[in-house]
């Protein structure tokens, strides 16, 4: 056991669960967390509790925000307004296919700067093809008075960044708990028995849904042993043909020939010829 607190560093952004260490945050307290670019202020949304997960690999708050780390921190919050604003005056002006996603600011002197390092600020976009934006960092870099670099974001880490609802209702998975992305093709969304149609089993980002990853063991699983719809199997109850599968029951349904009678199986009780997994399922 252990305790847990959870803390976002935007407003309905990602939330991030940390372990308060010596502190006890809540709910609307400014705690810093350590990042890659130093300590950051992040606000608390879930007040700290007693959870039964081991806690000791979750990072740590490194302590409660004081004035000078608010300062600071609505300082980088102002800088980050002004930089998107002048971006896309900019990108209008060179007529660039661009769209801003984000933009990050390091002011000079953190942590993780060189020697003599001064402000940094990152924009992340998005086009439809590779860009020739060295001009407008040079202006852009010219108007903001800072280092500027420009990264081009795929459509799966736009998603990622601004996040979003999916589908289900639920908040997007890439901006919540996938670190990392994998691949998924058309094949999943066939052996579940989806319909091969972009617009139901894409996402917000455009591309298949992560979520067809989640349960494809499951269903490769499940077809590797069961009967093919259409097939002639016996069971408990009689002879009759494989209509359809019940994958989350682990059994299929079978129409039954003395009657015509429609019955629920288990996928371990009905025996009959089984084709191979790769002949059903080749693309």
């Amino acid at each position: 056991m252990g305790m847990l607190c959870a803390v976002t560093f935007n407003r309905y952004g990602r939330l991030y669960y940390l372990d308060p260490g010596d502190f006890r945050p809540r709910v609307g307290d400014k705690v810093l967390v350590a990042t890659d670019e130093g300590p950051e202020v992040a606000d608390c949304v879930w007040a700290t509790e007693w959870v039964d997960e081991d806690t000791s690999g979750f990072p740590k708050v490194i302590g409660m925000a004081g004035d000078e780390d608010a300062r600071r921190d609505e300082l980088i919050r102002q800088r980050k307004a002004e930089a998107r604003v002048a971006a896309n005056r900019l990108i209008r002006e060179h007529e660039l296919p661009m769209k801003v996603i984000a933009v990050d600011h390091v002011p000079g002197g953190s942590p993780g700067d060189e020697v003599g390092a001064g402000p940094r600020t990152t924009v992340y976009f998005t086009a439809p093809h590779r860009v020739d934006f060295r001009a407008l960092v040079r202006d852009l870099g010219a108007t903001l008075r800072c280092r500027v670099e420009l990264r081009q974001l795929s459509a799966r880490d736009s998603a990622k960044v601004q996040g979003g609802i999916g589908s289900c209702g639920r908040d997007l998975c890439c901006a919540t708990f996938l670190t990392e992305f994998e691949p998924v093709s058309i094949r999943m969304a066939k052996e579940q028995d989806l319909p091969l149609n972009p617009m139901r089993i894409s996402g917000a980002c455009g591309r298949l849904m992560c979520c067809l990853k989640y349960e494809h063991p499951l269903y490769s699983e499940y077809h590797a042993t069961a009967p093919a719809i259409g097939e002639q199997v016996s069971t408990p109850d009689g002879d009759g043909r494989v209509v359809g599968h019940s994958v989350p029951r682990d059994a299929v349904v079978v129409r039954l020939n003395a009657d015509g009678s429609r019955n629920v199986c288990p996928k371990a009780s009905v025996c009959g010829s089984r084709k191979s997994y790769e002949d059903r399922y080749a693309v």
